[in-house]
């Protein structure tokens, strides 16, 4: 196949995606009830509002450059005080599918974490850590991305113990 006329379809069926979730949010009213009632707005780059603006204007690259949809626990708490009585969670997930199907280079970690850990489930019944993880990390590509964080992390305490040293020596 013509790699033009596949990178057209992907294209042409990642619109139709967007096309499905703004259809699912084309009433909003752009209250902010839903970015008011998730627990994980803080974190996100754009608020839910903001993302379904962008939904609604069909901004496709701004929609697949934020990371707010990943960040969606399906908590639920935006359906069910959405006073349009919108399913912004199910319009989460079917945001979450779309860069799942497109293999979007910014959704790979998360999309690889999901595979191998159905993977294992699958496999055991539940979930096999030791195999998931090593699974995961072979597909990163990275065997020291497990150290990162303790790595990073720095000791919190070491300054409590040496200022309570320091009063110890100067009394």
């Amino acid at each position: 196949m013509d790699p033009s006329a596949d990178a057209e379809i992907k294209t042409t069926r990642a619109h139709d995606e967007i096309e499905h979730v703004r259809r699912m949010v084309q009433s909003c009213i752009q209250c902010g009830t839903c970015t008011g009632s998730c627990p994980n707005a803080f974190a996100m780059d754009l608020t839910p509002r903001q993302l379904w603006q962008h939904v609604l204007l069909g901004r496709r690259e701004a929609v697949f450059h934020s990371r707010t949809f990943t960040l969606c626990s399906a908590c639920y708490f935006c359906t069910l005080r959405c006073p349009r009585g919108l399913p912004l969670t199910e319009a989460m997930h079917a945001l979450k599918q779309a860069a799942a199907r497109e293999r979007l280079p910014l959704y790979r970690p998360v999309t690889a974490f999901f595979r191998h850990f159905m993977q294992s489930v699958r496999r055991h019944g539940r979930v096999n850590e030791l195999e998931f993880m090593t699974l995961y990390f072979a597909d990163m590509k990275n065997p020291l991305l497990p150290l990162r964080w303790p790595l990073r992390r720095k000791r919190p305490l070491e300054a409590l113990f040496r200022k309570a040293a320091e009063l110890e020596d100067g009394r």
